[in-house]
Formats: structure tokens, C-alpha cells, sequence
């Protein structure tokens, strides 16, 4: 006989063997146990949960001669046919490829003919949500009073795509992600069955990158085996047939990251590279990892959240102490965007570097986590002091090793203000008032200086402020025309746009402050 993939040949064949799903099975087996069986199922849930075996568990047992325990016999001729899909009381739909509205009419066709033998026909309709809404409207009167010999199991990945009056026609069960331990303990079970010698490590490996899919697990697992068949599964065989990367390189990469180290960064990437590492899995590793950090960062009892060894728990602590958790919601964030980006990107390697060059130089980003990991940058510089990179044609340059800081000189004060600009400063907030919103509103936060020639300069926050401006020339020649009435003469404007973080004293003079001493001088 030819090989079996392992996903195929330790499906479930009774509910005893299904696992992590507990609060579905219970239900089923007590709903046939007490012969209230119900005419319609929904199962909903991720990829490998469950659903299509449960279904066929269900079916078989419904139809079985000998039941135990509300669960099926495997011995009588029922539950033999139906576990080699020769039964003809069982149907399975892949409502994928049928999802027209003629399928959905040759089952409601087939349904009025009662089972030849057995006591239920059970249709199984795989990914249910890909059915057009004409088939589902097929499928609603029957759906909702079918013969009594009849029962639907509808399965699905999305159940937000069923139509509701499909939805409130069914009895809904949500299959959960199976849990890391649970995935482990079965395919260790099952690895002892197939005497296959399998590191605990690997395993636990392996559970974690299916992703809470039990066929996903199994479905590894065999790529692992074949690779390396013959031999005994170590951690590392399974990290490089999967072309993961173990943990270490993730800290040593944050540790690149919190240093500011671009080279250190590209350096250790082009390791992994060599190694021949999956870039894609690498991105999603290392955001999990991140992941771990923050929780660790937020919670006194990580180590019942996360699922690490004691030595990784105890690297996760040192590095949670180095970084604030902005600063990790951030990492999390660039990562998880970079992760989607790479699916379909062309050269993932130049994308990645970019990214790790981005994290590096916060001041490449203008979000608001960025903003915050700038302004930590720009504290610890002044807190310890900011070296003076002195030009090498100065005379007062400082020699190497000795200590010197940067002052920035504060911008002279003008020689004299022409007349029409005193007018307009002293009458600035008159001129406002004249105004209709936005631009109202964007010049009672405006700040008044001097331009090249001594013409007035109106400083705007960089953004929507100075683009209402400097993008729509008719806003500021209205503005102009405005100070012209008031000064009695023409005034040309200059806008300039400030970012939030500079400072206006340290870059303008403030004509509103000079004009006012200018006055209590003359009083």
C-alpha cells in the first residue's frame, strides 16, 4: 500500500481521539446519548481545527448500529462504509468548486429520497461561505424544515460570510485554536506509535509554528520525518528544514536594535541569509518574540502567559528592562506591516534591511511611537551630554578626548522693524478676528517673525496650517490683501512651516515680544 500523509492516517476515527475540543464533543455526544439530535450544524473555526472530522464522527455515529457512549462503534457495517467513504447515507460537498445554484438544487432534489439504509443522510458542506447568495437562497427552505431523516453540517473558515438568516437557521459550534501542550502531547503520542525518536524541543516546535492547527502540526512534522528520515529529530534539524531561526538570533538582532546599530543589524541579517533562513517565517518569528517581550514588560506573572524555556525567559527579562513598552509597540507594529508587506514583495531581503535601518533611525518615521522614541533619543543626549564635532578648518576646534558640548545661539535681534510690519503685529489679533475659519483658526496659533528684505514671516505649524497657505496661493493672497487695509500699504508675506518639536524661540525672533518691549521702553 502507498504511503499515508500522517494528517490521514491518525484522523480521528471516535470522539475519544479528538483533542482540544472538548466543549464541542461533550455537547454532541450528550445531544445523541439523549436523542435530541438537531437538523442543522454550523462549525466554525481556523484551518485544521477539527471540523470535517467531527463531522464524519457525527455522521457515523448518528448511523450507527452499536453506539457506546455516543460514540461510534467501528465495528458494524455502517460505521465500516462510512469510514471508507463508500457510504451512501454520508454526503461531503466541497462548496468551493459547487457553489452554484444548481448544485444547491441537486441536494435539495436528492433530499426527499429517505436512506436506503441506516437511519440518517448527513450532506457535509465544506467551506460553506463560498457558496453564492443564489445557492444559499436554494438552500434556505430546506435548510430550515428538512425531512426528518435529514441533517446538515455546515463547516467554515469565515463565518462572518454566512448570510444570517442562514446563521439563525443552525446550531453554531466555534472550534478553538488547539493549545501548544495539547498539539505536543498527541504528536508525541503519535510518534511513539510510529517509533520515530523525536527531541521534545522539536515538538514543541513544530506545535507552535501550526499556529493552533493540529493538521498543520502533523502536516510539518512529516516534512521534518522525510528530511531527516532515519535519524532522530533534533530541535535543529527541525529549524532548518522549516528555515526558522532559533531564539538567540532574535535576541542578539534586538540587542542590534536598542543599541542604534545599523551595521550590527545588516551584519547578523546577512548570517541568516547564508544560513539559507525563510525571511518571511524570520519577520513572523522575530514579531512573536517581540510579542513575548511586551507581555513580559507588562505582566509580574509571564512566565504562566508565554510559553519559553527558564534560560529565554530569563534573556526576555533583561532585554523587558532595557526598553520602555512605547518603545516595543513600536518594534511590534513595524514588524507586523513589514510581515504583510513581505507576501508579496520581490526582493524581501532589501525590504527587510530597509526596515531595520527605519527602526534604527527614528527619525525616518514621523508616527507618533516614533516621535516618542526620538524625544527619548534627544534626553539621554542631554542628559549625558551631546560631543562637539568640531570642523577640521576651526581654530577653536577641541582636541580629541576632551569634552565639549553644542550651544545653539539664539537668532539676532533686527536692527529696526519697518513701520508696516510694527502695524500689522500690533494689530494682530484685530486682523484675526477679521478672518472666517480654518484660517482663523490657523493664525490665532501662528507666530509673527521677520523674512529676507524685513518682510513679515507668519509661522505655521507644519501640516494642515501651512498647506491652507502655501498650497492654495488664493489663501495667502486674500491674507496679504487683508494687511494691506490695515497697513495702508502693500505687504508681501513669507510662511514658513515649523515641525512640532522645533523650537521657535531658538529659530525666530518673535516680533510680538520685541514690539511689546519696544512700547514699555517708550511708557
Amino acid at each position: 500500500m502507498s504511503y499515508q500523509a500522517l494528517y490521514r492516517k491518525f484522523r480521528p476515527a471516535n470522539f475519544q481521539d479528538v483533542k482540544g475540543q472538548e466543549h464541542i464533543v461533550t455537547t454532541l455526544k450528550n445531544q445523541i446519548k439523549a436523542d435530541r439530535i438537531g437538523h442543522a450544524y454550523l462549525f466554525c473555526g481556523t484551518r485544521g481545527t477539527g471540523k470535517t472530522t467531527i463531522a464524519k464522527i457525527f455522521a457515523k455515529t448518528v448511523n450507527c448500529e452499536n453506539p457506546v457512549d455516543g460514540s461510534p462503534c467501528g465495528e458494524c457495517a455502517s460505521c465500516k462504509a462510512i469510514a471508507a467513504g463508500a457510504s451512501m447515507n454520508v454526503i461531503e460537498i466541497d462548496a468551493a468548486s459547487n457553489n452554484g445554484v444548481d448544485n444547491i438544487r441537486e441536494i435539495v432534489d436528492e433530499v426527499s429520497y429517505s436512506p436506503a439504509e441506516g437511519k440518517y443522510k448527513v450532506y457535509i458542506i465544506d467551506e460553506v461561505h463560498m457558496l453564492s447568495i443564489g445557492a444559499f437562497n436554494a438552500l434556505l427552505k430546506t435548510l430550515e424544515e428538512p425531512p426528518s431523516y435529514v441533517i446538515f453540517i455546515l463547516a467554515t473558515t469565515e463565518a462572518h460570510k454566512i448570510p444570517i438568516t442562514i446563521h439563525s437557521r443552525c446550531q453554531r459550534y466555534d472550534f478553538k485554536r488547539i493549545t501548544i501542550d495539547t498539539i505536543t502531547h498527541r504528536l508525541h503520542e503519535l510518534m511513539e506509535e510510529e517509533k520515530v525518536e523525536v527531541e521534545e524541543k522539536a515538538l514543541r516546535y513544530v506545535a507552535k509554528a501550526a499556529d493552533g492547527s493540529m493538521r498543520d502540526a502533523l502536516s510539518l512534522l512529516d516534512q521534518c520525518i522525510a528530511f531527516h528520515f532515519g535519524e532522530k529529530l533534533t530541535y535543529d534539524m527541525v529549524l532548518d528544514v522549516l528555515g526558522a531561526v532559533d531564539s538567540g538570533v532574535f535576541s542578539r538582532m534586538l540587542r542590534h536594535m536598542i543599541e542604534k546599530d545599523v551595521l550590527g543589524c545588516i551584519t547578523l541579517l546577512e548570517e541568516i541569509v547564508m544560513q539559507g533562513r525563510e525571511l518571511t517565517q524570520f519577520v513572523s518569528d522575530f514579531t512573536w518574540y517581540l510579542r513575548n517581550l511586551l507581555l513580559v514588560k507588562s505582566s509580574d506573572n509571564a512566565d504562566e502567559i508565554i510559553e519559553v524555556s527558564t534560560e529565554n525567559l530569563a534573556l526576555l527579562k533583561e532585554e523587558a528592562e532595557m526598553l520602555e513598552q512605547n518603545a516595543i509597540m513600536r518594534y511590534i507594529r513595524i514588524f507586523s506591516e513589514l510581515s504583510g508587506q513581505m507576501r508579496y514583495a520581490v526582493a524581501k531581503r532589501i525590504l527587510l534591511e530597509m526596515t531595520l535601518i527605519k527602526v534604527c533611525r527614528p527619525s525616518m518615521e514621523t508616527k507618533q511611537d516614533s516621535l516618542l522614541e526620538r524625544i527619548r533619543d534627544l534626553e539621554d543626549k542631554i542628559e549625558n551630554g551631546v560631543p562637539l564635532l568640531a570642523a577640521s578648518n576651526s581654530s577653536s576646534a577641541q582636541p580629541v578626548g576632551q569634552e565639549a558640548f553644542v550651544k545653539k545661539e539664539r537668532p539676532p535681534l533686527p536692527k529696526a522693524i519697518p513701520e508696516d510690519v510694527k502695524t500689522i503685529v500690533s494689530k494682530w489679533s484685530v486682523i484675526v478676528n477679521q478672518t472666517a475659519s480654518p484660517m482663523k483658526l490657523y493664525l490665532k496659533n501662528a507666530k509673527l517673525s521677520l523674512g529676507g528684505d524685513n518682510r513679515l514671516m507668519v509661522v505655521l505649524e507644519d501640516g494642515l496650517a501651512s498647506d491652507y497657505f502655501t498650497q492654495h496661493q488664493e489663501n495667502k493672497e486674500y491674507l496679504e490683501n487683508l494687511l494691506s487695509e490695515h497697513a495702508g500699504k502693500e505687504i508681501q508675506v513669507t510662511i514658513q512651516a515649523i515641525s512640532k518639536n522645533e523650537n521657535f524661540d531658538n529659530s525666530y525672533v518673535d516680533l510680538s515680544k520685541v514690539i511689546q518691549m519696544e512700547i514699555e521702553e517708550e511708557d
